[in-house]
């Protein structure tokens, strides 16, 4: 074989579709393997066959690998808060926009769990999370304001559904038994409403 067809075929491979799908699946394979201190993203570029460059091309650091998304699942979470029943209180309102994020996840289980677990193995990654979960809590705070929610009602709500969110995330990847994520939710939200 000659030169230019073994360069004509590696560039080929560089340029073959879904190259952010590929760094992510690659990313997720190597922060499990050899753990995410351990991987660059030249180790995630290459694996995925594309260029370093690629890859900052579509993520700013390796971490946001792990949060790809966030910005669809907050505007999933607005748009559905938007579009609840205008009679709906601000929780059950609040409640809708959450679901829907995770209508974004249901068919994402493995990959949900693996990227859990790298997360709880890092600190780092910890605190993204918990910002993510902020970020979230705040779109959700303008969604019920932008429905005509004063405040404290808002952030209480809105707080509130992000905390049933992320109870039910955690029993959806980390116990084998559990049901479907929307399920999980539901569940979490009929859990916090028997608090009283």
């Amino acid at each position: 074989m000659s030169v230019t067809v073994i360069t004509t075929l590696a560039a080929m491979s560089r340029w073959e579709p879904d190259a952010r799908g590929r760094m992510i699946r690659a990313a997720m394979e190597l922060f499990a393997e050899r753990g995410f201190e351990q991987t660059t993203a030249g180790d995630i570029a290459e694996s995925a066959g594309v260029t370093e460059r690629t890859f900052f091309r579509h993520f700013t650091d390796k971490r946001e690998v792990l949060f790809d998304g966030s910005e669809a699942m907050q505007q999933t979470v607005r748009d559905a808060i938007l579009a609840a029943a205008p009679d709906l209180p601000p929780l059950d309102a609040a409640l809708a926009g959450v679901a829907a994020a995770a209508g974004l996840l249901e068919d994402r289980h493995d990959h949900a769990v693996r990227r859990a677990r790298i997360i709880a193995a890092n600190p780092a990654l910890q605190e993204r999370e918990l910002l993510k979960l902020a970020a979230m809590a705040d779109v959700t705070t303008g969604g019920l304001r932008a429905r005509g929610v004063p405040e404290p009602s808002a952030s209480l709500a809105a707080q509130s559904a992000v905390t049933v969110f992320q109870v039910a995330f955690t029993r959806w990847v980390t116990d084998d038994g559990a049901p479907g994520f929307a399920d999980c939710i539901a569940e979490a939200a009929v859990a916090l409403r028997a608090l009283r």
